[in-house]
């Protein structure tokens, strides 16, 4: 006997569908699952025998194999148990599902039949859908998050006695009668209404009109947002730098359905989406690390490599406090994901690519003591020149080369005759309208922002006149700047011009993201 279900599990943080076989043929009875399955799927075995057991069914004690296919993909997790189950009662004649849609079996068996949520269900329904998957059943606890999918029916399941009794009302049985195999002509009455769902508004009490003074460091933070660009701030302890930097979530721009469904799939695979009847995730992600990662926590790593902290920041802000005391190896690894807006994880069996298009947000202090170039008398500074330079030297110009603007952040004077403080909804305002003008610029070529203009692309939309361009080569020429930083200086003088409601890049603009990299100056000079 011969029987086929569907079912799914993650690859990196992509849903791949698997087809559950089951044969059960004459011979001694054992159990066996083929197809290249982990530890949790070997085990399912016996959380199977025991729960079709203990919901009063007959597990075959004949020979069994399980195929999972395709073969030549390592499985993992315990998100085949339902359709091991329905698949061992189908071929065995004591369940019969209807056949009028594809369905798609997900969840974990207890031993007493009930059933547990997985993670990841969300890039699984979502793959089933683009595979032409009209249905999905699954645990009730996962049927929020999978009827984030459109245009799929989700039947949810707390117990396997509850399929059973369906069949059992079909077919006229009695409550106790377990003779005879149960036909299920439909599954209506398992549907989950996916009115459920409510999407809830998200309130943040931060706002940028609680920091006082600092206004060039609000006017570098605007603009970072504005074209989504790499931003560091650096100065002495308790300026500002935290708490500004906290508060940039507040004037970014909403993320669009396909922004939201992106980032929601990446937090299902890594199983952080806690709140799935609040909908897709809306609020751009903010993730904030601690020094001490791993450069595997960061990027993403493992066996079967899962999303790292760049990937969970996708559409969103990576913000490293302390730049300096992060491992310069975790630091490094970086780069490739800064430049090419994606994480490529390679491993004996395969290579697994996880979007990156994050925002990199950084602080550090100038010097190890904290008060290097701070003109408070009670705190001097009390590091030598090379113990600056040797602080310094743990974030490498390459990683420098990528960073946008680089902003100091010093002790701000008579801020308690402040009586006006640029608010975020002014700031998200002037974002909002600079990100409207780049959507309308490159609606038809598939990028969003101006920090992702690169090539033909940025010489064709930062064109700049012969005096300008002239200004910007003898700068890069006395400063010694790599041609990665005059791209990226083209790339903000375009954000400058576009929160100016400008489409010509003036020589202002160029001199202003000039001025914002601060960092890129001869280390002589900053000792002086």
């Amino acid at each position: 006997m011969y029987g086929k279900m569907y079912s799914a599990c993650l690859y990196g943080i992509d849903g791949v569908l698997i087809q559950v076989e089951v044969d059960i043929s004459n011979g001694l009875p054992q159990t066996s699952i083929i197809g290249l399955p982990d530890s949790a799927i070997r085990e399912a075995v016996e959380r199977v025998r025991a729960g079709i057991k203990n919901c009063g069914f007959t597990f075959p004690l004949q020979r069994t194999t399980i195929n999972l296919a395709p073969a030549d993909l390592r499985k993992e997790g315990s998100a085949f148990d339902l359709a091991i189950a329905l698949g061992i009662l189908s071929t065995s004649g004591q369940l019969a599902l209807p056949q009028r849609e594809r369905l798609l079996l997900i969840g974990e068996l207890a031993l007493d039949g009930s059933l547990r949520p997985v993670t990841g269900v969300l890039p699984m329904v979502d793959r089933a859908k683009r595979e032409g998957f009209s249905a999905v059943m699954l645990p009730k606890a996962n049927a929020a998050e999978a009827a984030l999918i459109e245009n799929v029916n989700i039947y949810a399941l707390e117990h396997l006695n509850e399929l059973f009794a369906l069949g059992k009302k079909e077919a006229g049985l009695a409550p106790k009668d377990k003779s005879g195999p149960l036909s299920i002509s439909s599954l209506a009455k398992l549907r989950f209404k996916e009115a459920h769902c409510q999407v809830s508004a998200t309130h943040t009490t931060e706002d940028y009109a609680d920091v006082l003074g600092q206004h060039h460091v609000k006017r570098a933070l605007t603009i970072a947002a504005a074209g989504m660009h790499n931003i560091m701030l650096m100065g002495p302890p308790g300026t500002g730098k935290t708490m500004l930097i906290k508060r940039l979530p507040t004037i970014l721009p909403p993320m669009t359905e396909t922004e939201a469904l992106e980032t929601t799939k990446i937090f299902s695979a890594a199983g952080k989406f806690k709140e799935p009847s609040a909908g897709l995730l809306r609020t751009r992600p903010f993730r904030s690390p601690h020094h001490t990662i791993s450069t595997g926590g960061l990027i993403g790593g493992g066996t079967i490599p899962k999303p790292g902290e760049v990937s969970l920041a996708h559409r969103g802000i990576l913000f490293l406090d302390e730049l300096p005391e992060f491992n310069r190896q975790v630091l490094e690894v970086l780069r490739q994901p800064l430049e090419d807006k994606c994480v490529t994880i390679s491993r004996a069996r395969a290579v697994h690519t996880f979007p990156a298009k994050f925002m990199l947000a950084a602080s550090m202090n100038p010097c190890p003591c904290g008060y290097f170039g701070s003109d408070h008398p009670g705190h001097q500074c009390t590091c030598s020149p090379a113990r600056i330079a040797q602080y310094r030297s743990k974030i490498s110009g390459p990683l420098l080369d990528r960073i946008d603007l680089q902003v100091d952040v010093p002790r701000p004077r008579e801020w308690t005759k402040e009586k006006f403080s640029l608010s975020s909804a002014e700031m998200r305002a002037q974002v909002l309208e600079a990100h409207e003008r780049q959507r309308k610029r490159y609606g038809q070529l598939h990028i969003g922002w101006n920090s992702e203009l690169s090539g033909s692309l940025l010489r064709r939309f930062a064109r700049l006149d012969a005096d300008t361009a002239s200004m910007l080569h003898q700068t890069i020429e006395a400063l010694g700047l790599s041609m990665r930083a005059y791209d990226r200086i083209l790339k903000l003088a375009r954000t400058i011009a576009d929160l100016d409601g400008l489409e010509e890049i003036r020589s202002a603009h160029v001199a202003e993201a000039i001025q914002y990299r601060n960092l890129d100056r001869p280390q002589v000079e900053m000792f002086v």
